[in-house]
């Protein structure tokens, strides 16, 4: 564990001591386009955060190389070969991406090749898991097509759910952090060396999103961009292909029998080789949600619109912090509840839980008004937006304080500005675009 904890803290360093001259230079490159309509922001923002990104993780995989413990996996595998591969080309198409505006089936050809350079360098799916089956080995032509859907797939889906500060980041860190315990679990618990690659890739994962998210916070200084997000969603993907189908269910023990009888014993010790999936499920729902509107009325899947759910969280009035918040929390709850529920099954204690916590969910979805205020003492240590600022009362006004006049000033400035923000036609709200209440000449990027 310690090797691998230095591997994800050395990622995460590089990711993050990198991430600001990664951003002066995409100031200084122009890789700053015009808001566009379905942005949630409203200042133009440097993109190309999938540089630093990518940069933590050959950091990662370097370190990880030099250690004794994780060096068996190079010397074993291929693996991180074949990952390193497609991920400086999914990288290198997404930096176009950025700077060009390439088109979006460009993108599509670039994400089949870099999937396709990892089936050739053997990162690919040998045997599937069925349920009473057992491990059913797939053919060349099979296993290269699943393998190359399921990267197509998790990319896009993260690329589509990289609309708010911070969201892709951690959501994905958050999905990636369940798939880390699990397979960590089946390595070191159960000694399966093939489990290895993923743990490895996991950290690593982890790393790159954490070192990135402290500059990538609402209000967010630089975004991660195509090259980010195509590049997260390929280690993703790289991840569950490489722990699908290679788990042996005779040398977990759980049951004994043939190999039959405990494949069908043990499905729901199965589901979390398929973890990878339940973790993306929100960004998948969200693309498959977004395919049938987009064909429905009559548009080219690609389509860019403001149809996503964080949108649609935006619409209903909830902040751009709780939203990213609310996409946090149903993405721990479905990738570690479905995690606990792969280690103990029989235990109704953890059915329970998953189903109170879903139910904390929905009310946080019904409540998008709700504005908790903080008790006296704890008000200058917390945001703004969670203090009790007084009521002007008509000694003060006579009186003319400093702090009174200065409370209202405040406050007066940002109802016109929230006013002003609400007339914009295609804001959706207020409360989803906080207007900022800095001056004019602070709104020009700093380099």
């Amino acid at each position: 564990m310690r090797e691998y904890l230095l591997t994800l803290l050395i990622t995460a360093a590089v990711t993050y001591l990198l991430t600001g001259p990664v951003r002066k230079f995409a100031i200084v490159a122009g890789a700053m386009p015009e808001i566009r309509a379905r942005d949630v922001h409203r200042e133009p923002t440097p993109r190309l955060g999938g540089i630093a990104m990518f940069f933590g993780l050959c950091a990662g995989l370097l370190v990880a190389d030099h250690l004794e413990n994780l060096n068996e996996v190079f010397a074993k595998s291929n693996e991180p070969r074949a990952l390193l591969s497609g991920a400086a080309l999914i990288w290198l198409i997404g930096v176009l991406d950025d700077k060009f505006e390439i088109d979006a089936l460009i993108k599509l050809g670039g994400q089949m090749i870099a999937a396709g350079v990892m089936v050739v360098q053997g990162l690919t799916i040998l045997w599937l898991p069925v349920p009473g089956v057992g491990l059913v080995a797939v053919t060349q032509w099979q296993g290269t097509l699943l393998t190359v859907a399921l990267v197509v797939i998790t990319i896009n889906a993260v690329n589509f759910v990289d609309g708010l500060d911070g969201l892709a980041a951690g959501m994905v860190c958050i999905a990636t952090a369940a798939f880390f315990m699990y397979a960590y679990r089946i390595w070191y618990g159960y000694g399966i060396e093939a489990a290895a690659p993923a743990t490895l890739f996991a950290a690593i994962l982890m790393g790159m999103c954490l070192g990135f998210l402290p500059h990538n916070m609402h209000p967010a200084r630089i975004f991660m961009g195509d090259s980010g997000s195509m590049l997260i969603g390929l280690v993703l993907a790289g991840s569950a292909i490489s722990v699908t189908g290679q788990i042996d269910p005779d040398r977990l023990n759980l049951f004994s029998g043939s190999e039959r009888s405990t494949v069908h014993q043990m499905v729901p010790a199965y589901i979390p080789l398929l973890l990878p999936l339940s973790i993306i499920a929100i960004p998948a729902a969200d693309l498959v949600l977004a395919i049938v509107r987009r064909t429905w009325r009559g548009q080219s899947p690609f389509a860019a619109d403001r149809g996503h759910l964080h949108h649609r969280l935006l619409e209903i009035g909830h902040s751009h912090s709780r939203a990213v918040l609310i996409m946090y929390f149903w993405s721990a709850l479905i990738g570690f509840g479905v995690l606990a529920y792969s280690v103990n099954s029989a235990s109704m204690w953890i059915v329970l839980g998953v189903v109170f916590l879903s139910a904390i969910g929905l009310v946080m979805l019904l409540l998008p008004r709700f504005t908790p205020h903080a008790p006296r003492w704890a008000q200058h240590f917390v945001p703004p937006r969670y203090r009790r600022y007084p009521e002007p009362s008509e000694e003060g006004e006579e009186a003319g304080t400093e702090s009174g006049e200065a409370s209202t000033a405040a406050l007066t400035d940002a109802t016109t500005a929230s006013t002003a923000v609400a007339a914009v036609p295609g804001v959706n709200g207020a409360t989803a675009i906080g207007a900022r209440t800095r001056s004019a000449k602070s709104r020009k990027v700093r380099i």
